[in-house]
């Protein structure tokens, strides 16, 4: 049996081969165009005018009667454009689908990190509330200290109890 030889290695691809590409996309696009064109006024419009047309010149035509009077080959028109308008209809319906399904699951990423920021935040805040409520503040300190006098022997006034009493008097009076 004679060995069939060619030129071209098996390892590499062709070159030089114009190769015919489709985009898988491109007939639904298509069909997206159609189905937003069939639902619009200009449509409907138009499809009005070429509906009368088609009657009137059937009707009053003498001669050239191309669809007589119960106009079947119109009907045939109708029913092969509703034919391929439906399954180009529904074709975008369910891009239209897929669009909101993955705008959807994005959406509902966005919220659960939300979630997420918003419950960290909330517990941030509890602890701040804690530590703040720990804290000991003026009012309490004064007290703390006329507590202390009083233990010490009443008449006797310390003299950084006087400084915060001058220093809450002063600041109430609009003083530094």
């Amino acid at each position: 049996m004679p060995e069939i030889t060619t030129n071209r290695r098996l390892d590499q691809p062709l070159l030089g081969r114009a190769r015919f590409e489709i985009d898988p996309d491109w007939f639904a696009r298509l069909s997206e165009r159609i189905a937003r064109f069939l639902g619009t006024g200009r449509f409907l419009a138009v499809q009005t005018v070429v509906v009368a047309v088609w009657i009137a010149l059937n009707l009053v035509a003498w001669s050239g009667r191309w669809d007589p009077y119960p106009f079947i080959l119109l009907n045939l028109a109708f029913s092969t454009q509703a034919a391929y308008a439906a399954p180009l209809i529904l074709l975008a319906q369910n891009r239209q689908d897929d669009r909101d399904r993955v705008s959807l699951e994005e959406d509902r990423a966005r919220a659960e990190r939300t979630k997420a920021d918003t419950e960290y935040l909330a517990r941030e805040l509890a602890a701040l509330r804690i530590a703040l409520g720990e804290v000991a503040t003026r009012d309490y300190l004064r007290g703390e200290l006329d507590k202390l006098c009083d233990r010490l022997g009443g008449d006797q006034t310390p003299v950084a109890t006087d400084r915060v009493k001058t220093a809450g008097v002063s600041r109430r009076r609009g003083g530094g």
